[in-house]
């Protein structure tokens, strides 16, 4: 299939949807729902991420905003299904987060597939404050782009975008604290003015284990988590309650104990008390450290090692999570686990696995992405990441963790391989596979008991009001 056109002017654009889809007072009309889903809104997708004029794309990605609204395949929190789980109405599944670094719109309209496949509903579209930099992708185009997958794949119900690890960078931290949370607040309210349903705050970098007790520890990590809520809590809308998330261990570090985990819920719940009020309305999950790393730890000789999960402590975990009416821990790190592992999350109850690096080595390793592709990759990341190679490290450790820096640059290469639907076909694959060991087959039904998506439609951009009437 040939790539989608990117439209030089509004005016162009609808000419280019003529048929399929409309601006009627006010409102994105699809006429015929068929060729919308097949080639509209790709022709949307595309001019949404890849244009450059900015009227241009705020009118790309109000239309498929609009759309997502009229098709039935709204922005929309997790958040009461999550509570749900916390008073025990429901269990026996975990929800797959997965970062989509790159073809998000192919990616997306893949886990949709799969999903509906399985009669699935509790699939979460994530990115991570420190992803959408190396991916250029702000929380604005992400979000367009998930839509327009879903919509492409005829998914019908909520679909849940979530802003992954905004995250304190401790040594920032350390020289400046207001500014640095200046910065995760603004990222924060952009998240949400776009659309995002759910955020997680991951304020773990703070804790500093020097101190003699464990609230001590935890103390800047449940006060600056509380402070986000509030500001969540401020700027979401009365149609819905954002879903919130902590964290209490570093990935990659040490693993999490419940001491800890009381000690963050209780001082969190004390603090967004002061700051929100306490009918405030705090977090739905917390992430927790149980002997993962993000992206696993690469061998010199390719390849990943094996790590030594601790599902006895993600078990007892998501069971204090619950004593406190949430819907259990979050596992983070694991999608380059083994497959056979996966059945056990489901098993010990946890609630939400996030899922990033494994899908980028499927793309990356794939039989079908080209050789040469592959090595100009690599030699943009011998260039411009050579500050992060460390002394005595092979070159395939380099490249192994440092290739992602490449996904933002080649971002429309990627979107328009030729090759890819050969490569989204195995992630399709792995999707269903995983969703499955995950345990969310038949969770639709879930999903349509506790969460309602009020139709949330937004004012038509200039833009588009002066090509309507030019065009009338």
């Amino acid at each position: 299939m040939p790539a989608p056109i990117v439209a030089p002017s509004v005016p162009e654009l609808l000419t280019a949807l003529a048929g399929s889809a409309r601006i009627s007072a006010g409102r994105v009309m699809v006429d015929d729902e068929p060729a919308f889903r097949a080639e509209g809104i790709r022709a949307l997708a595309w001019t949404a991420t890849f244009s450059e004029d900015p009227a241009l794309v705020e009118a790309a990605r109000w239309m498929i905003w609009e759309a997502s609204q009229a098709l039935g395949a709204p922005s929309a929190s997790i958040h009461e299904l999550y509570m749900a789980r916390g008073r025990g109405e429901v269990a026996g599944f975990t929800v797959p987060a997965v970062n989509l670094r790159t073809q998000v719109m192919d990616m997306a309209a893949a886990m949709c597939r799969a999903a509906q496949g399985l009669d699935a509903g509790t699939i979460v579209f994530e990115l991570a404050r420190s992803e959408q930099e190396y991916t250029y992708q702000r929380p604005g185009e992400y979000l367009t782009s998930v839509l327009a997958g879903c919509i492409s794949a005829g998914w019908q119900g909520p679909v849940f975008v979530q802003g992954d690890h905004y995250q304190f960078n401790a040594k920032k931290y350390e020289a400046d604290p207001e500014g640095t949370t200046a910065a995760i607040r603004k990222l924060t309210v952009e998240a949400l003015g776009v659309g995002y349903g759910n955020i997680d705050i991951d304020s773990s970098t703070l804790v500093d284990l020097s101190f003699p007790t464990v609230d001590e520890q935890q103390r800047t990590n449940y006060e600056r988590a509380a402070e986000i809520t509030a500001l969540i809590r401020e700027h979401e809308t009365d149609a819905m309650t954002v879903s919130v998330g902590g964290e209490i261990g570093e990935v990659g570090k040490q693993n999490s104990t419940e001491d800890e985990l009381r000690a963050y819920l209780d001082g969190y719940r004390h603090e967004l008390n002061v700051q929100a009020g306490e009918s405030a309305v705090g977090l739905s999950k917390v992430s927790v450290q149980t002997g993962t790393s993000h992206g696993g730890v690469p061998l010199p000789g390719g390849g990943v090692a094996e790590v030594s999960l601790d599902f006895g402590t993600l078990e007892r975990l998501s069971a204090v999570c619950r004593e406190y009416g949430m819907a259990g821990a979050v596992q983070h790190g694991a999608s380059t686990l083994p497959d056979a592992l996966f059945h056990r999350f489901p098993e010990v109850e946890t609630a939400e696995i996030h899922l990033a690096t494994g899908f980028q080595n499927l793309l990356y390793d794939h039989p079908a992405f080209p050789a040469d592709l592959r090595a100009e990759m690599e030699g943009w990341c011998a260039s411009n990441a050579a500050d992060e190679r460390k002394d005595g490290e092979s070159e395939d450790v380099f490249l192994y963790k440092t290739r992602k820096k490449a996904l933002g640059p080649f971002k429309q290469v990627l979107w328009e391989l030729p090759q890819k639907d050969e490569i989204l076909a195995d992630q399709e694959r792995k999707f269903r596979y995983l969703f499955e060991q995950l345990g969310i087959a038949g969770s639709r039904a879930h999903v349509e008991r506790y969460v309602k998506t009020p139709r949330r439609s937004r004012p038509a951009p200039e833009s588009l009001h002066q090509a309507v009437s030019a065009m009338e």
